[in-house]
């Protein structure tokens, strides 16, 4: 079983949201609810929506401190 990717763990919580209502937010950071709709309706394609599905797939198992860790790695750089 191969682990996930670093590059798209680290890309979700530095890309922002390009479009959309929440325009500007960190991918990370997007509610799940705004998720849920679009995990129903398809992910955008290409990398943003691998991106949206992994933090979807985060959320959704409780894993949100993995986040918060990435986040704080990311800030230090």
């Amino acid at each position: 079983m191969q682990g996930p990717d670093p590059e798209i763990l680290n890309k979700m919580v530095t890309v922002k949201m390009p479009f959309g209502k929440f325009k500007g937010t960190l991918i990370c950071d997007l509610p799940v609810f705004y998720l849920e709709w679009f995990h129903r309706k398809g992910w955008p394609a290409g990398s943003l929506g691998i991106q949206m599905e992994t933090v979807y797939e985060i959320k959704l198992n409780g894993l949100e401190p993995l986040i918060a860790k990435l986040k704080k790695l990311n800030a230090n750089r």
